[in-house]
């Protein structure tokens, strides 16, 4: 059990039990390195933060060979379905997705300042008041987030949600480590995700026709 209450649990029959978790305690460190298969050449690391059916994944393992992708997706079914699929693929050396909550995960994670880009896309779907307690970018998050940035590394975040896209603005506009990166000098909005892949939801979004906020910060120097 940790600090936040969040607990594994084991059911009988659950066809998720080889679900990937981070080893060792909840609140040992990890290297973060070393969740991915050794290199001869230097590669970039990212995280995706629930990365959902990971379509965004593969498609941005595809587009940047580089490119070492850490997933942290709390719902164990779809970490597992995608922890599976990267190895069956021949791409669990350079991405895997663990069943952990980013609340735990991420402050395991070592050392700072290693990280290129960290992706939330379309986040929080709970939009009632009561559920904002919920909201994936807290300050325990989000100050991982940016212990974990490299100097200019990206945090890129996108939704559908008009207000979400406010409530997340306003947060990341008060953070002294970011600076706002995004079409116009000063502005974090972005209109197109230039990062080569897509997730499911904004592909669905695109093909409705629905209005993307995309917020990119950049870490200062």
């Amino acid at each position: 059990m940790t600090e936040l209450g969040y607990q594994r649990k084991v059911h009988r029959d659950d066809p998720y039990t080889d679900a990937a978790h981070l080893d060792g305690r909840w609140d040992e460190p990890i290297a973060i390195e070393s969740l991915f298969a050794p290199a001869e050449s230097p590669f970039a690391i990212e995280i995706e933060i629930g990365g959902g059916r990971g379509l965004f994944a593969f498609e941005r393992l595809a587009f940047d060979p580089e490119v070492r992708l850490l997933g942290l997706e709390i719902r164990k079914k779809w970490a597992t379905i995608v922890d599976r699929k990267l190895r069956a693929t021949g791409l669990g050396g350079r991405s895997r997705c663990y069943a952990e909550d980013a609340r735990v995960a991420l402050p395991r994670l070592q050392p700072g300042g290693r990280v290129r880009a960290v992706f939330l896309h379309f986040p929080d779907p709970w939009w009632k008041k009561r559920h904002e307690k919920r909201l994936v970018l807290g300050d325990v998050v989000q100050s991982n987030i940016e212990r974990l940035l490299m100097p200019g590394g990206e945090l890129f975040v996108q939704t559908d949600v008009e207000h979400r896209a406010a409530q997340y603005r306003a947060f990341l506009d008060e953070r002294a480590a970011l600076e706002p990166k995004g079409d116009a000098p000063g502005d974090p909005l972005l209109a197109e995700n230039p990062y080569g892949a897509r997730s499911p939801r904004e592909k669905r979004a695109i093909a409705d026709g629905l209005p993307i906020y995309r917020l990119r910060y950049a870490k200062r120097a």
